[in-house]
Protein backbone atom coordinates (compact mmCIF):
# COMPACT_ATOMS: atom_id res chain seq x y z
CA UNK A 1 0.00 0.00 0.00
CA UNK A 2 1.33 3.41 -0.98
CA UNK A 3 1.47 6.36 1.40
CA UNK A 4 0.48 9.18 -0.96
CA UNK A 5 -2.52 10.78 -2.58
CA UNK A 6 -2.24 10.92 -6.38
CA UNK A 7 -2.84 14.30 -7.98
CA UNK A 8 -5.96 14.29 -10.20
CA UNK A 9 -5.55 14.86 -13.91
CA UNK A 10 -7.89 15.89 -16.65
CA UNK A 11 -9.17 12.72 -18.16
CA UNK A 12 -10.66 11.85 -21.53
CA UNK A 13 -13.96 11.03 -19.85
CA UNK A 14 -15.07 14.64 -20.26
CA UNK A 15 -14.95 15.34 -16.53
CA UNK A 16 -12.28 17.67 -15.28
CA UNK A 17 -10.95 16.64 -11.90
CA UNK A 18 -9.73 19.64 -9.97
CA UNK A 19 -5.96 19.95 -10.15
CA UNK A 20 -3.93 20.35 -7.00
CA UNK A 21 -0.87 22.59 -6.91
CA UNK A 22 2.31 22.32 -4.91
CA UNK A 23 2.70 25.28 -2.54
CA UNK A 24 5.55 26.86 -4.49
CA UNK A 25 3.53 26.73 -7.74
CA UNK A 26 0.47 28.25 -6.07
CA UNK A 27 2.59 30.99 -4.47
CA UNK A 28 4.18 31.78 -7.83
CA UNK A 29 0.79 32.11 -9.53
CA UNK A 30 -0.47 34.38 -6.76
CA UNK A 31 2.70 36.49 -6.75
CA UNK A 32 3.42 35.82 -3.08
CA UNK A 33 6.25 34.15 -1.19
CA UNK A 34 6.37 30.55 0.00
CA UNK A 35 6.28 31.58 3.70
CA UNK A 36 3.22 33.75 3.00
CA UNK A 37 1.24 30.89 1.48
CA UNK A 38 2.16 28.69 4.47
CA UNK A 39 0.83 31.41 6.81
CA UNK A 40 -2.35 31.68 4.73
CA UNK A 41 -2.89 27.93 5.17
CA UNK A 42 -2.37 28.11 8.95
CA UNK A 43 -4.68 31.15 9.22
CA UNK A 44 -7.25 29.41 6.97
CA UNK A 45 -7.12 32.23 4.42
CA UNK A 46 -6.63 29.60 1.71
CA UNK A 47 -7.95 26.04 1.73
CA UNK A 48 -5.45 23.24 1.32
CA UNK A 49 -5.67 19.48 1.09
CA UNK A 50 -3.19 17.45 3.09
CA UNK A 51 -1.67 14.34 1.57
CA UNK A 52 -1.21 11.15 3.55
CA UNK A 53 2.45 12.18 3.94
CA UNK A 54 1.43 15.49 5.55
CA UNK A 55 2.18 17.74 2.57
CA UNK A 56 -0.22 20.52 1.63
CA UNK A 57 -1.68 20.90 -1.87
CA UNK A 58 -3.74 23.87 -3.01
CA UNK A 59 -6.78 23.31 -5.27
CA UNK A 60 -6.61 25.40 -8.46
CA UNK A 61 -10.02 26.88 -7.60
CA UNK A 62 -8.58 28.37 -4.38
CA UNK A 63 -5.81 30.09 -6.33
CA UNK A 64 -8.35 31.37 -8.86
CA UNK A 65 -10.47 32.91 -6.07
CA UNK A 66 -7.50 34.91 -4.82
CA UNK A 67 -6.07 36.08 -8.16
CA UNK A 68 -7.69 39.50 -8.02
CA UNK A 69 -6.85 40.10 -4.35
CA UNK A 70 -3.13 39.46 -4.86
CA UNK A 71 -2.75 42.09 -7.55
CA UNK A 72 -2.21 44.79 -4.92
CA UNK A 73 -1.71 45.14 -1.16
CA UNK A 74 -4.80 47.30 -0.60
CA UNK A 75 -8.21 47.73 -2.22
CA UNK A 76 -7.09 51.08 -3.65
CA UNK A 77 -3.92 49.56 -5.11
CA UNK A 78 -5.87 46.65 -6.62
CA UNK A 79 -8.29 49.08 -8.26
CA UNK A 80 -5.37 50.99 -9.74
CA UNK A 81 -3.76 47.82 -11.14
CA UNK A 82 -6.91 46.30 -12.62
CA UNK A 83 -8.61 49.47 -13.81
CA UNK A 84 -6.23 51.07 -16.23
CA UNK A 85 -9.12 51.42 -18.65
CA UNK A 86 -12.48 53.07 -18.17
CA UNK A 87 -14.54 49.86 -18.30
CA UNK A 88 -15.60 48.41 -14.97
CA UNK A 89 -16.86 45.01 -16.09
CA UNK A 90 -13.56 43.19 -15.66
CA UNK A 91 -13.40 39.55 -14.65
CA UNK A 92 -10.05 38.02 -13.65
CA UNK A 93 -9.46 34.40 -14.59
CA UNK A 94 -7.06 31.91 -16.11
CA UNK A 95 -6.44 31.36 -19.82
CA UNK A 96 -7.56 27.87 -20.80
CA UNK A 97 -6.49 27.97 -24.43
CA UNK A 98 -5.24 30.25 -27.20
CA UNK A 99 -5.85 29.14 -30.77
CA UNK A 100 -4.37 31.29 -33.51
CA UNK A 101 -5.61 30.79 -37.04
CA UNK A 102 -4.78 33.25 -39.80
CA UNK A 103 -5.58 36.81 -38.75
CA UNK A 104 -7.67 35.87 -35.70
CA UNK A 105 -7.13 34.21 -32.32
CA UNK A 106 -9.63 32.49 -30.06
CA UNK A 107 -8.87 32.96 -26.36
CA UNK A 108 -10.80 30.96 -23.76
CA UNK A 109 -10.66 32.19 -20.15
CA UNK A 110 -11.97 30.24 -17.16
CA UNK A 111 -13.56 32.48 -14.53
CA UNK A 112 -15.14 30.96 -11.45
CA UNK A 113 -16.00 27.67 -13.12
CA UNK A 114 -17.43 29.40 -16.21
CA UNK A 115 -15.72 29.96 -19.55
CA UNK A 116 -15.60 33.13 -21.62
CA UNK A 117 -14.43 33.04 -25.22
CA UNK A 118 -13.00 36.09 -26.94
CA UNK A 119 -12.02 36.55 -30.56
CA UNK A 120 -9.11 38.98 -30.98
CA UNK A 121 -6.53 39.61 -33.68
CA UNK A 122 -3.69 37.15 -33.95
CA UNK A 123 -1.27 40.09 -33.75
CA UNK A 124 -2.72 41.13 -30.37
CA UNK A 125 -2.49 37.59 -29.01
CA UNK A 126 1.16 37.37 -30.11
CA UNK A 127 2.06 40.83 -28.76
CA UNK A 128 0.55 39.99 -25.36
CA UNK A 129 2.26 36.57 -25.49
CA UNK A 130 -0.96 34.88 -24.34
CA UNK A 131 -0.51 31.28 -23.21
CA UNK A 132 -2.67 28.71 -21.44
CA UNK A 133 -2.31 28.87 -17.66
CA UNK A 134 -1.62 32.62 -17.48
CA UNK A 135 -3.92 34.94 -15.58
CA UNK A 136 -5.84 37.52 -17.57
CA UNK A 137 -8.80 39.83 -17.19
CA UNK A 138 -11.77 39.76 -19.54
CA UNK A 139 -13.15 43.26 -20.10
CA UNK A 140 -16.83 43.04 -21.03
CA UNK A 141 -18.40 45.90 -22.94
CA UNK A 142 -22.07 45.47 -23.67
CA UNK A 143 -25.13 47.68 -23.92
CA UNK A 144 -27.46 44.93 -22.70
CA UNK A 145 -27.22 42.10 -20.23
CA UNK A 146 -29.83 39.36 -20.37
CA UNK A 147 -30.81 37.17 -17.43
CA UNK A 148 -31.91 33.57 -17.84
CA UNK A 149 -33.53 31.91 -14.86
CA UNK A 150 -32.34 28.32 -14.50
Amino acid sequence: MYDFVPMPRKGKSGRNAESLLHLRDAALELGISFPTIKQWIYKKKIRSIQTAGGHHRIPQSEVDKLLFKTRGHSEKEREHVIRRVSGRNQLVGRIDSVRISGLMAEVKISIGGQQITSIITATSAREMQLKAGQTAAALIKATEVMILRT
